[in-house]
């Protein structure tokens, strides 16, 4: 390594003490540029051309998340007031949660309209739309995600699909588990294990409230639904 060093830096001197061999390497690199002309102008046009496209993108994604916001407002308006066809379809002049979410897919504003989508369609009592848009939904915020796991949680159930649900509510519940929003989900996922008929896993749900969450406002249900699911599970067997 040391030998390579000492090469570069003596022929970078003589480069600099001495004119023509200077003047013979820049000859060189004429050439080269003269022969890959159309090459080096290539590459050039392509790095030009990659630069502007995500220049573009950039901003028409700026653009479509600021139009994507400005029909949210309605329609987050139409949500809060329980008119929810207009909510979710709009009203004509403004577009609702579905078109937003799929005209403006990849936006923040279409990831949260995936989200009220969701919750409008589960009171509507169409469950399956509102387990699809509520599994398209992410966010950072670790309890609005718990929400939406619990939520499709619900539409599961409502379809019959006891165990997936009861599934989902537990993976709301260890979500950041946390003293406040946990034991309910846990709760939820033992009244469905109950529904799939599968005591030994609903008295197991209970049990991580009673032994876990002690200040839980569920606690005292806890304690009664996990003697109850014991009971029933005795016999099961």
């Amino acid at each position: 390594m040391a030998k390579e060093t000492v090469n570069k830096h003596s022929e970078f001197e003589e480069l600099v003490e001495n004119p023509d061999a200077l003047a013979e390497r820049l000859s060189h690199t004429d050439d080269f540029v003269k022969k890959n002309k159309s090459i080096l102008l290539g590459v050039f046009a392509a790095i030009a051309a990659i630069v502007v496209a995500g220049f573009l993108y950039f901003n028409h994604r700026t653009t479509q998340n600021q139009e994507a916001q400005e029909a949210m407002f309605q329609a987050t308006y139409y949500f809060e007031a329980d008119s929810l066809n207009k909510a979710l379809n709009g009203d004509g002049q403004y577009k609702g949660f579905l078109a937003i979410a799929d005209e403006y897919s990849g936006t923040d504003a279409a990831n949260l309209a995936n989200f009220y989508a969701g919750v409008a369609l589960l009171k509507t009592g169409k469950f399956a739309e509102a387990q699809q848009h509520l599994e398209e939904f992410e966010s950072d915020d670790y309890l609005l995600q718990a929400r939406a796991y619990s939520l499709i949680g619900d539409a599961l159930l409502e379809q019959g699909k006891n165990k997936e649900a009861a599934d989902q509510y537990m993976k709301a519940a260890n979500h950041n588990a946390n003293p406040f929003f946990s034991p309910q989900y846990i709760m939820k996922a033992g009244i469905a294990y109950e529904a799939d008929n599968n005591y030994k896993a609903a008295a197991e749900a209970y049990d991580k409230i009673v032994t876990g969450y002690v200040t839980a406002a569920e606690l005292n249900d806890a304690k009664k639904y996990k003697a109850r699911a014991e009971a029933l599970a005795g016999g099961a067997n």
